[in-house]
């Protein structure tokens, strides 16, 4: 109760506790682990000459997998970042990024998320900056814990196959049950399925799907197998 101006007695406006704001970043990152989960692969590849980018990317999309992950392992990473970008429905995603500076480049370049094999809080506080979604790599459990207490509850298990496979994965999982994993490396169309049993992974990357010798081939015909085959484990 408090006092009018009249001298009469009125009742304090009752205060309610409302929800708490919204984090812009948190919700883009939910976001894009959705799609991850709906796609179940995710293709990675290494791209030397942007102009094959959009050729590669439709051939993903006609198999069945509408998303990317693309290396920053040549001068040509940016600009296959853009020029994918322009696929309409496609996820595109920046692996390998390793230094603040790629961050920035493949926020600038228009990607939907960022990878990297490590986990680097240099890379994390730029990828957040730049409202980037980020999932970085871990290999031990300790690197599990160091990125949750960075925020981080997506992470790339690499590589997965020389941890362990699918037994290393569930091991983790079962302590770490509030984190989803993205396996990658060493994973191909014979061990996809036994990673996607698990309840903990939301998608598996993989580069058996757009292979150096298939793009210098122009096998795009094969990619696009692949991606379908994979479709066909995933589901």
């Amino acid at each position: 109760m408090f006092e009018m101006l009249d001298g009469s007695a009125a009742r304090r406006p009752a205060t309610t506790a409302g929800p708490p704001p919204a984090d812009p970043y948190a919700e883009r990152t939910a976001a894009v682990v959705e799609r991850l989960r709906a796609a179940r692969v995710l293709p990675v590849t290494t791209i030397r000459d942007a102009a094959q980018t959009e050729a590669v990317c439709a051939a993903l999309v006609r198999g069945g997998l509408p998303c990317i992950e693309i290396a920053f392992r040549t001068a040509a990473a940016g600009e296959a970042l853009r020029r994918a970008r322009a696929v309409e429905g496609l996820l595109v995603g920046a692996g390998t990024v390793l230094e603040p500076a790629q961050a920035r480049a493949a926020a600038a370049a228009g990607a939907d998320f960022a990878v990297s094999p490590a986990l680097n809080d240099a890379v994390v506080a730029a990828c957040r900056e730049a409202g980037l979604p980020f999932f970085p790599g871990v290999a031990t459990p300790s690197e599990v814990d160091r990125a949750r207490g960075l925020g981080l509850s997506t992470l790339k298990v690499f590589p997965a196959e020389q941890l362990g496979g699918p037994a290393f994965v569930t091991a983790v999982a079962a302590v770490y049950r509030d984190v989803g994993f993205l396996p990658t490396g060493g994973i191909d169309a014979g061990t996809l399925a036994s990673y996607l049993e698990l309840p903990s992974v939301v998608a598996c990357a993989g580069s058996w799907l757009v292979r150096r010798d298939l793009l210098d081939a122009g096998r795009l015909d094969e990619v696009e197998r692949l991606a379908r085959q994979a479709v066909g484990l995933a589901r």
